[in-house]
């Protein structure tokens, strides 16, 4: 019984794995793949509107891609965060170990941008611009849901509303 538990269990993890990075960033958080998207996204548009107007091209793009990915990374750690915080309400320690996951996630971002500053081998400042794309993301989040609710033709109580006046 404990073997089939154990084969039941890898099987899920397997089927999550291959479900897609989407559905496995929604479990964690309903928002969570339209916050990555809208990253990535804000990447992509600094990235070709800015590129040309640099003389070192490679360091302004390897410090903006460096940046976005720390964002993805930090959006990632958070919406872990807001779950296990939801998950292990009430019991003891747990306000301790959210605030030292938090803490956490500090050093690591600043040790990060320590490694680039110190080896050089990106810029600085786009990384931190790169670093920005999580709070660009989560401001136009609303947005980027009311439009793409429109495109798939799914609205809430307010939109619906909305609509029936126009």
């Amino acid at each position: 019984d404990r073997h089939r538990a154990g084969r039941v269990l890898r099987k899920q993890r397997y089927q999550t794995v291959l479900a897609g990075e989407r559905r496995m960033l929604k479990r964690i958080n309903d928002a969570l793949p339209g916050l990555v998207f809208g990253i990535v996204f804000y990447g992509i548009v600094v990235q070709l509107i800015g590129v040309w107007f640099v003389t070192d091209k490679i360091s302004y793009s390897i410090g903006l891609w460096y940046g976005i990915a720390i964002a993805v990374g930090i959006a990632v750690n958070i919406a872990t965060v807001i779950y296990d915080a939801t998950a292990i309400y009430g019991q003891k320690d747990a306000n301790r170990r959210i605030v030292a996951k938090s803490l956490l996630r500090y050093i690591v971002v600043a040790v990060l941008l320590f490694i680039l500053g110190l080896f050089d081998f990106g810029n600085l400042i786009m990384a931190f611009v790169g670093m920005l794309g999580l709070k660009i993301s989560a401001y136009l989040q609303p947005l980027f849901m009311k439009v793409t609710d429109r495109f798939s033709g799914r609205s809430d109580a307010s939109s619906a509303g909305e609509m029936e006046t126009e």
